[in-house]
């Protein structure tokens, strides 16, 4: 018998997944203890917890960054090994070339690749013009903004078409006003070229604003998840949902994050 279409499709699986680094040659830091999680296709899940809590850790064995010590982490029922063009990763700093211009950024994953010129800068200005960046396709990294780097940043991921998008707290150096602009961005990207995202947060209204689950985790080492939350909210989304407002209160009840 088929599964029904209407059923999500599993595009990550996380079994049992244990982390340990070892530090000065032989202080063992458990990092991360018994992850289990499941992320379907398109979602938008939010991995939530403060700083050193294992939660950029567990994004990076899911990007193949890392190894876990134990269990087993997949893509499409097949085993992650190593780093792969499936997955686009976009981290806090904004990793560009300095040297290349946000043409040159977007289409490097490309190049890399082996695609015509012809090709990848076609597929490097559709996403710039995604991004709401086509005026500035010539202009350095240093002539931009920080919002607009990272919008580079996530140009340059969707450039590979990857099938998982992981972005590691993103937004985390932008300035207030931005950084909700960039939220804004994020799920209208999202809306229009759907992937499956992970994105790692400490910020508990982000989480709300951006997520369909919310997966909270533990606030010391090792990482654990404490606590998992579906986000049934229409989108767009107002901060002053009074839905949103519920949820944030219990969230915050049940973590050390502030609001």
């Amino acid at each position: 018998m088929n599964p029904s279409t209407d059923e999500p499709q599993l595009k990550i699986l996380c079994e049992d997944i244990n982390k340990t680094f070892i530090q000065k040659g032989h202080i063992e830091v458990p990092v991360i203890r018994d992850i289990n999680l499941q992320v379907a296709e398109n979602e938008f899940l939010v991995v939530l917890g403060p700083g050193q809590c294992g939660k950029s850790t567990l994004l990076r064995i899911i990007a193949g960054l890392e190894r876990p010590d134990t269990g087993y982490v997949a893509l499409d029922g097949f085993p992650i090994t190593g780093p792969g063009p499936d997955r686009g990763v976009v981290f806090q700093g904004y990793m560009l070339f300095a040297w290349r211009t946000v043409l040159g950024n977007v289409e490097m994953g490309l190049k890399l690749r082996g695609v015509p010129a012809r090709e990848r800068r076609s597929v490097a200005r559709h996403y710039i013009r995604l991004v709401g960046l086509e005026d500035f396709e010539n202009h350095y990294p240093h002539q931009l903004s920080g919002g607009m780097k990272q919008r580079v940043g996530i140009a340059r991921a969707y450039a590979n078409s990857p099938k998982v998008m992981l972005l590691d707290e993103p937004f985390g150096q932008l300035d207030a006003q931005t950084r909700m602009f960039m939220q804004h961005e994020t799920v209208r990207i999202w809306e229009q070229e759907k992937r499956t995202v992970i994105f790692v947060t400490n910020n508990i209204d982000e989480a709300l604003f951006l997520a369909d689950r919310i997966i909270l985790m533990e606030g010391k080492l090792p990482g654990r998840i404490k606590q998992e939350y579906v986000v049934n909210l229409p989108r767009p989304r107002d901060h002053e949902d009074p839905g949103l407002l519920k949820l944030r209160t219990t969230i915050a009840a049940a973590t050390e994050l502030v609001l």
